[in-house]
């Protein structure tokens, strides 16, 4: 509970404090170092449990998959999932392949993922072609990535995620007529985008934001705010094109954003929750704003949960996908 709400410390805390536990609070622990990005800690506390005779299961190989896959330990995810089968007798589940092909995505092992996706003991699932497909789009890979996205269309029809993602792979290529094609596939199984909210918690009253709101009360000063920090950002050397700039002033995250340093204190975290994964654009504002303001930001999402902090500079990410 703690971890998912930010706080590492307390967790940790209430770990120590247990004195004897079980594969359960080994695994959250895993899982909450992972949560934060601390991919090295929970390799740490990964072996100790392994050290004090607790038999890792398939949730523990989870937690550690995904702590690896998110901070880049490439070697040690490996080891971790030859372990797994081979010392451990354990049949892998989807997601712990699905968490393979997101460690060698992001690190831009492409040939490697695909290899690996080939010869997987079960059949590829959508989470699998998504995933490959998000590292493709980072890494610019175009046959990879019209591949994958081939793949999961076929897999997964009718899930308009898999449309979004498939859009901007093809726009970030390039891919005009394909990004035609699929905004028509897209009018004609009746399928639309999720709209994007975001909500923050103030004195006990959740306040939702949409994209381009005005309807909150204070609109006016939450805008306002909005404007001030953009002067401070510009000054910062956070300078983007008019254009482009008033169309992400409308994010629902920065609105959001805007309204929780409108109504706290210096000093006081602000948790915000978005339904959809946040945009690059708005992760370098949070970045910027969190440094400047001396505040901590959480980003939660449906897929995603995001530390930004005063000591680093580097988004932290747990979720399922590269997108």
């Amino acid at each position: 509970m703690y971890a998912s709400c930010g706080s590492l410390k307390n967790s940790f805390r209430v770990f120590n404090s247990i004195e004897v536990k079980d594969i359960v609070m080994w695994t959250s622990m895993v899982n909450a170092y992972g949560m934060h990005g601390m991919g090295k800690e929970s390799v740490r506390l990964f072996n100790r449990m392994v050290d004090e005779k607790i038999h890792p299961d398939h949730v523990s190989f989870l937690a550690i998959l995904y702590a690896c896959s998110h901070s880049s330990l490439i070697d040690e995810g490996k080891q971790y999932f030859k372990s797994m089968v081979h010392n451990y007798g354990l049949s892998p589940w989807p997601d712990h392949y699905t968490c393979m092909v997101d460690l060698l995505g992001r690190a831009n092992k492409l040939k490697e993922a695909i290899l690996f996706v080939e010869n997987m003991e079960i059949s590829p699932n959508a989470a699998i072609w998504r995933s490959l497909l998000g590292a493709c789009k980072v890494h610019s890979n175009t046959e990879l990535g019209n591949f994958a996205a081939k793949k999961l269309l076929e897999l997964d029809p009718y899930d308009s995620k898999n449309y979004v993602l498939v859009s901007k792979f093809y726009a970030l290529c390039g891919q005009w007529d394909d990004l035609v094609y699929i905004r028509k596939k897209m009018k004609q199984k009746g399928l639309k985008k999720d709209p994007g909210c975001t909500w923050i918690e103030i004195r006990n009253k959740i306040h939702v934001f949409t994209v381009r709101d005005e309807s909150h009360p204070e609109s006016d000063a939450i805008y306002n705010k909005l404007a001030q920090i953009n002067d401070v950002l510009k000054r910062l050397g956070g300078y983007m094109e008019k254009d482009k700039a008033e169309m992400l002033n409308g994010h629902s995250e920065r609105l959001a954003i805007a309204y929780g340093l409108l109504k706290t204190t210096k000093g006081t975290p602000i948790h915000i929750t978005k339904n959809l994964r946040v945009c690059d654009d708005c992760h370098a504002f949070s970045k910027l704003v969190s440094k400047y303001y001396e505040r901590e930001l959480l980003l939660e999402m449906l897929i995603d949960f995001i530390i930004l902090t005063l000591e680093y500079a580097l988004v932290k990410i747990f979720g399922e996908l590269l997108l």
